[in-house]
């Protein structure tokens, strides 16, 4: 297991250092820093100090190794827009974002499994054609309009939610939740439906097909056979045995929650990472900007790695094939 690990991350390496390659490349040439952090009114020899102070005044493949060294070390440089540690600024935004992909998350998983086992199993009644056509809604609609028609009638007619902001905080150390204040708790209502309605629609969509697959093979027919209950056919057997595609999709799926939450939070106002990174866009802030695409290719990275570790766990016939192909 600990070979494999390695191996994986061995894997990972080239893709992540691709990655920080290609979106350093794009944004090194995007905009131009110095005039943004100085401003209108700066000198020929306040610009010159400025080039030399962030590296600019470097070729391409020094600066590249530089951005990598220090990324290493967890230091991304400086912001070009707010002039503060874009680790900082990370740290910050962070604790918004992975709350908000957890709650949308939690959405998918806790609605959409359920929702799928019962149109497998009840693929004909009314309550499943419901369901189907509910889910094209969170299939067809754009993340953004769905946000603002719940906007719409929960925050402007209802009155019910906030339709901005993450509401009140608690610090506990470094990482601020807003899972222990009321305020924090209606504020995340909202854009976690928003976030997790097209994961919810796909999840349920999945688990359907893979349970009415499983339903037709041979060894349910024989747990039929031996006279095992619907509840023991249906959830020790038919169920288990559909979890390991639904584990892959689940898994990229939360990578992307965090890495395309930059919509939702766009519409919510939502303070996290995704919001910085759409504004470091709009002022060419390029240690943000590269920052941020690093951190999501490790996050997939991560997450593919986890996937493929709970594969072990679920399935024991590659278990068996790993051990027969070590004799």
């Amino acid at each position: 297991m600990f070979a494999f690990i390695i191996s994986r991350i061995l894997q990972a390496l080239p893709v992540m250092l691709t990655v920080a390659l290609i979106s350093f490349a794009m944004f090194a040439y995007v905009g131009d820093p110095v005039a943004i952090m100085l401003g209108q009114d700066f000198t020929e020899a306040q610009r010159q100090a400025l080039v030399q102070d962030l590296g600019l005044d470097q070729p391409f493949w020094v600066q590249f190794g530089t951005f990598i060294g220090n990324a290493i070390q967890g230091e991304f440089g400086l912001s070009y827009r707010l002039s503060r540690p874009v680790s900082d600024l990370i740290a910050e935004r962070a604790p918004a974002t992975l709350e908000l992909a957890f709650c949308a998350a939690a959405v998918a998983l806790l609605i959409g499994v359920p929702m799928g086992v019962y149109t497998g199993l009840y693929r004909h009644s009314w309550l499943s054609r419901f369901f189907l056509t509910f889910s094209l809604i969170g299939v067809s609609l754009p993340v953004f309009l769905i946000g603002i028609l719940l906007i719409l009638v929960f925050a402007v007619w209802l009155g019910l939610l906030p339709s901005f902001g993450r509401g009140d905080t608690v610090k506990l150390g470094w990482w601020s939740t807003g899972f222990l204040t009321w305020t924090g708790i209606k504020a995340l209502v909202l854009p976690s439906i928003t976030l997790g309605l097209f994961q919810l629609t796909l999840i349920m969509r999945l688990v359907r097909a893979e349970m009415l697959e499983v339903l037709r093979t041979d060894y349910i027919k024989f747990a039929r056979a031996r006279g095992l209950p619907n509840r023991a056919v249906h959830f020790g057997h038919a169920l288990k045995n559909t979890l390991v595609p639904v584990i892959t999709i689940v898994g990229l799926q939360l990578g992307a929650i965090i890495a395309f939450a930059i919509v939702t939070e766009t519409v919510f106002q939502w303070p996290g990472m995704g919001l910085l990174f759409i504004q470091s866009v709009n002022q060419a802030d390029i240690p943000v900007m590269a920052a941020y695409l690093l951190l999501i290719s490790a996050l997939f990275v991560t997450i593919n790695l986890i996937v493929d570790l709970l594969y072990y766990a679920v399935d024991p016939r590659l278990r068996l094939g790993r051990g027969q192909g070590a004799h």
